[in-house]
């Protein structure tokens, strides 16, 4: 179970905001080998009557959400991941399962998930995955990019877990297919002159990033 919490930040407190965590946190070692960000691509999944949406719209506390995710431009071989994350109350619980990009598409064509994932838990956490799509009878309803600047706490902690994102330039694609995860074309802008911040940890949040969150006035 983990803790999420977002904040729209104006960009014109990005400079400020980063050089306030900087003294705290180390790079994420992915973004360091992207030159200090990278592409996050999200297709979402939902029920023709819009369930996941309208959970989401009306605050409930308990929902979930479906989706495929690759990073930067990807590509036949590109690792992409089958992601269920459930919302309780507050923690969220996350079954995340790899597989190269081509792979995935044949298992949404209906080839069987055990010829490309051996491991028992992600051939477990991706059949969880197939199961909501085909039981919910789930379509791609929006692919959701951003660049995305991670953090992790330099404080060694590893049961709290704490990480700090930046995600900015956000942007979406409607009605994509999963075979276009990685194709931005005709994205539309959302969020204008605001970036998103978002603080995950397992079980508590550091006081200096409260400290900041409040000094920024960031809500």
């Amino acid at each position: 179970m983990r803790f999420e919490y977002k904040y729209l930040v104006p960009y014109a407190q990005l400079a400020d905001l980063r050089a306030a965590v900087l003294p705290f946190v180390r790079m994420d070692s992915f973004a360091e080998k992207c030159g200090g960000q990278y592409t996050v691509k999200s297709i979402y999944f939902d029920t023709p009557g819009f369930e996941m949406y309208q959970t989401k719209i009306d605050g409930r506390a308990n929902r979930l959400k479906v989706r495929l995710r690759g990073y930067n431009s990807g590509g036949p071989d590109a690792p992409v991941f089958f992601e269920i994350k459930r919302k309780f109350e507050a923690p969220i619980q996350k079954n995340r399962a790899p597989a190269r990009f081509s792979e995935a598409i044949r298992m949404f064509e209906g080839e069987a998930i055990e010829k490309f994932i051996e491991r028992e838990k992600w051939a477990d956490d991706a059949a969880r995955f197939f199961y909501q799509i085909h039981a919910r009878q789930m379509k791609p309803i929006v692919n959701v990019i951003y660049e995305r600047e991670p953090f992790l706490s330099s404080a060694t902690d590893v049961v709290n877990d704490a990480r700090i994102t930046f995600d900015k330039n956000l942007r979406s694609v409607a009605w994509p297919t999963v075979d276009r995860l990685f194709d931005e074309t005709g994205a539309v802008a959302a969020l204008g002159g605001v970036f998103i911040l978002e603080i995950k940890f397992n079980q508590y949040c550091p006081i200096w990033l409260r400290d900041i969150v409040d000094d920024l006035k960031l809500y």
